[in-house]
Formats: C-alpha cells, sequence, structure tokens
C-alpha cells in the first residue's frame, strides 16, 4: 500500500538543455557527490534557484500616501506576542 502524501507527483514534462563539455561535467560531478542523477540534481537546483527567486520579488504598487503609510506600518517596532514568537521561532518551508 502506498502512502499518498509521501508520494512523487508523475513527471509528465520535459526540459531540454544544451550544455558545454564542462558544465555537463560539472552537474555530474556534483550529482555524484550527492548520490543522485544528472536530471535529480538538476531539476532539485533548478526548483530550489526558482522558489529563492520568486520568494524574493514582490512588486507593490502604491500610491505616494499608501506608501508612506506602508512604510510607517514597517517602521513600528513589533508588539511582542505569542503567535508572533511562535512564527519567527518556525523554520520556513524552503529550509526543511
Amino acid at each position: 500500500m502506498t502512502n499518498k502524501a509521501h508520494a512523487k507527483p508523475a513527471r509528465t514534462e520535459s526540459v531540454n538543455l544544451r550544455v558545454s563539455h564542462s558544465q555537463k561535467a560539472l552537474i555530474d560531478r556534483a550529482a555524484r557527490v550527492l548520490g543522485r542523477n544528472r536530471s535529480e540534481f538538476m531539476l532539485d537546483a533548478a526548483s530550489r534557484e526558482a522558489e529563492a527567486v520568486l520568494l524574493d520579488r514582490r512588486y507593490f504598487a502604491l500610491t505616494d500616501e499608501q506608501f508612506k503609510s506602508f512604510t510607517a506600518l514597517l517602521d513600528r517596532p513589533a508588539t511582542a506576542n505569542a503567535r508572533l514568537r511562535r512564527l519567527l521561532k518556525t523554520q520556513a518551508p524552503w529550509e526543511k
């Protein structure tokens, strides 16, 4: 019986890349060090980088007045509370 919560999603799409000989050798070497094949290594590395890029980029379109209010809220000291303390102690999902 398989546990669907831990089952890997089916991979139905493909990504093709052209790389130099030295890039391929570097990727293969790193994959071997981690005990993975090239595809697993590249998919994991690309997915981590994609998450980091998307989590780091946020666009805010605000009027001057909204921006002043927004920065004033950010500059205020946080009010100590149990939920905030718990949140700050929680490891981010992408760091697990």
